[in-house]
């Protein structure tokens, strides 16, 4: 017969095929989100391949009316444009699985390339918003938590909604013409002056990422600088999410705060204030982080807008640039490469979400 001290160690120290089991759900489910990735790029690469070959072939789209129709012809030969729709697909997709996603046809640029230099700024934008969204959306959620059913609580919730339902260019316009125009105490436009980029471009093996190279300089001023016209482009995509983070916090917060545990440590004399801080805040940043893949799209789809308002030169601005060109092979390229950051970021935020909550994997 076991004794209460054996009990009380076995109930301490799971048995070794209970954990292992435990493991092994979770090396299933991240095989399983792995997996998944790729039908979903696959299904994504198929889809903005119709959708660009509906405008007809690409040369023509881009430099139709600007060359001789002998030259036009010979282009558009030369690329392969006037070969059958279905060899021009599986010849993209043994191009793609070798991860060379084409030439741009207005500036005749590899588009990796074009990921290599711009994307670190469309990947520091999104954490400019990120942050933001953090710093704004969650204490915010605490608040009307705490004050829920009152009057602050639903001006909070009018907020929220208000965050997520302004066009990011609108925000951008009118956070500029506030902060730039009128108090005149921020930059209006790009990532950084003249005399901090021409710093920043001589450095050795720059990363693009402007707050690291600023660091990298040595020079404060260039670390300011950066900052500083960060600071716009960051709270307009910012407060996008936000408002999402602010609603998510606030109805998880309440939700944690009707359990029995809760309850139990306020008939203990426990302060409302206390069971948020101490009790309902980090369940309820779970859902945080499930939701993180969903509003990593939505950033880089702001960041469309966001980077054209700003003239921050990242991904989403030189996709503007392209569109007006009707460079096509180069909206092609970007919108894919894209598509499957975003494909990637969902699956480790998955992982890190059943790491942290095993009811994630079951």
């Amino acid at each position: 017969m076991m004794t209460e001290s054996a009990t009380k160690a076995a109930k301490a120290n799971p048995p070794a095929e209970k954990l292992k089991k435990s493991g092994g759900k979770l090396g299933r489910y991240i095989l399983v989100r792995l997996l998944l990735i790729v039908p979903t790029v696959f299904i994504l690469v198929t889809m903005v391949f119709l959708l660009m070959r509906t405008i007809g072939d690409p040369i023509t789209a881009a430099l139709g009316g600007k060359l001789p129709p002998d030259q036009l012809a010979e282009r558009i030969h030369a690329a392969g444009y006037d070969r059958p729709i279905w060899i021009q697909y599986f010849e993209y997709l043994g191009h793609i699985a070798t991860g060379n996603f084409g030439t741009t046809i207005s500036d005749n640029r590899p588009i990796s390339q074009v990921l290599f230099t711009y994307g670190p700024a469309t990947l520091e934008l999104a954490v400019y918003g990120l942050i933001v969204a953090f710093i704004v959306g969650i204490p915010l959620g605490m608040l009307a938590a705490y004050l829920r059913d009152k009057w602050p609580d639903a001006m909070l919730r009018v907020l929220a909604i208000l965050f997520y339902a302004t066009p990011v260019f609108f925000a951008g316009l009118l956070l500029k013409l506030i902060f730039s125009v009128w108090l005149k105490v921020l930059p209006v436009n790009g990532r950084a002056s003249v005399g901090t980029e021409l710093n920043l471009q001589t450095l050795d093996n720059p990363t693009n990422i402007y707050i690291i190279d600023a660091f990298r300089t040595g020079n404060p001023d260039d670390v300011l600088n950066v900052l500083t016209h960060a600071v716009l482009p960051g709270i307009a995509l910012g407060l996008l999410t936000a408002g999402v983070f602010l609603r998510l916090v606030r109805l998880n917060v309440i939700g944690t705060l009707s359990q029995d545990y809760v309850d139990a440590a306020r008939s203990r004399g426990v302060g409302e204030f206390r069971l948020v801080r101490k009790h309902a805040y980090r369940p309820a940043l779970v859902p945080i982080i499930t939701v993180i893949g969903m509003q990593i799209a939505l950033l880089l789809g702001g960041a469309v807008l966001t980077e054209t308002t700003f003239e921050w030169k990242g991904l989403g601005f030189m996709l503007v640039q392209y569109i007006n060109a009707r460079d096509y092979v180069a909206v092609q390229g970007i919108v894919i490469l894209l598509a499957i950051i975003v494909a990637i970021t969902n699956f480790i935020v998955d992982v890190i979400a059943a790491l942290i909550d095993p009811r994630v994997r079951y």
